[in-house]
């Protein structure tokens, strides 16, 4: 580790390179997490299948393409169009039972609904590690000591367009206005006449929406498998966390600054311990987290 860590320190372009490839990798993570933050904002539901809803847009991308020969990116819209459905569907059968209840009680309905597509996507498309080749080159920057994949350059592109139509139409949009209106108040948003399950359905499909493209990003850059769901469950929780549920230009922030924390930790402490470094990270925060509202309640009282 301190070998790694004196590499760093006499080789800025190592430095360099972690950063960049951690800025545009966060980007996608924080593309989930912006979905989650809405559904948590809107419907107080803390969504535990989210990194199965990006897994599942990976393999229906990754088929498109491999057994239809579907472009890439048009696969992608698809997939993201089959999300939605699939979250309209769960809502209407799961989620619309939950919604008035605790958090906790949303938390087991979506583990459940984690399990299963977990259990389905195993069965459905076989336990192998897939990823879809774009036969995208290499980015070299400052002479070539510094080396970007052109699909991870593409796919922060993709996530800051997705992520901006998103928060236009959220703002601009009527039906983007009755989303924040219910997620403001509930109640009174019913009074002044918006149909809320709706809302609910179309917040919660637009989340599976948003999981779609990642996933289709996730499998352009990296490998997917069926139990593959759990890590950008935690990356979008521990993102949202860090920014709070309402900020969703945090969220953005967040997710890239995770995406340069990840990877910084990855080349010190090994890739082996990249993804416990994550969780070491959610456990941290949310104990500080913790620590700082019982100060602020002692402080009141």
């Amino acid at each position: 580790m301190m070998d790694n860590i004196d590499l760093l320190v006499s080789d800025p372009s190592i430095l360099l390179q972690l950063l960049l490839d951690g800025l545009l990798i966060g980007s996608v993570f924080a593309l989930a997490a912006y979905g989650m933050a809405m559904v948590w904002g809107v419907m107080n539901i803390v969504n535990v299948a989210q990194g199965e809803f990006v897994i599942l847009g990976g393999y229906i991308t990754y088929y498109l393409w491999r057994e239809i020969g579907m472009y890439p990116f048009l696969a992608t819209l698809l997939a993201a169009i089959v999300l939605f459905v699939v979250g309209w569907v769960l809502y209407r059968l799961v989620i619309a039972r939950v919604v008035d209840r605790d958090v906790f009680t949303s938390v087991l309905a979506t583990f459940g609904i984690s399990i299963v597509l977990q259990q389905l996507m195993n069965e459905g498309f076989g336990a192998d590690y897939v990823n879809l080749d774009t036969g995208m080159t290499i980015l070299s920057l400052f002479g070539g000591e510094i080396d970007l994949a052109l699909i991870k350059v593409v796919s922060f592109v993709v996530s800051l367009i997705a992520g901006g139509v998103l928060a236009v139409f959220l703002r601009q949009g009527r039906l983007g206005q009755a989303i924040r209106a219910t997620a403001q108040h509930s109640r009174a948003a019913r009074v002044q006449g918006i149909d809320t399950g709706k809302v609910y359905a179309m917040t919660y499909g637009l989340n599976c929406s948003l999981c779609a493209v990642t996933g289709a990003l996730v499998v352009m850059i990296w490998t997917i498998h069926p139990f593959a769901g759990l890590s950008y469950t935690v990356r979008s929780f521990l993102i949202v966390v860090v920014a709070g549920v309402g900020n969703l230009a945090g969220v953005v922030v967040s997710g890239l600054g995770l995406g340069a924390a990840e990877q910084t930790a990855g080349f010190v402490f090994g890739s082996e311990f990249q993804l416990a470094f994550i969780f070491v990270l959610l456990v941290t925060v949310l104990v500080v987290r913790n620590v700082r509202l019982q100060r602020r309640r002692e402080h009141l009282q």
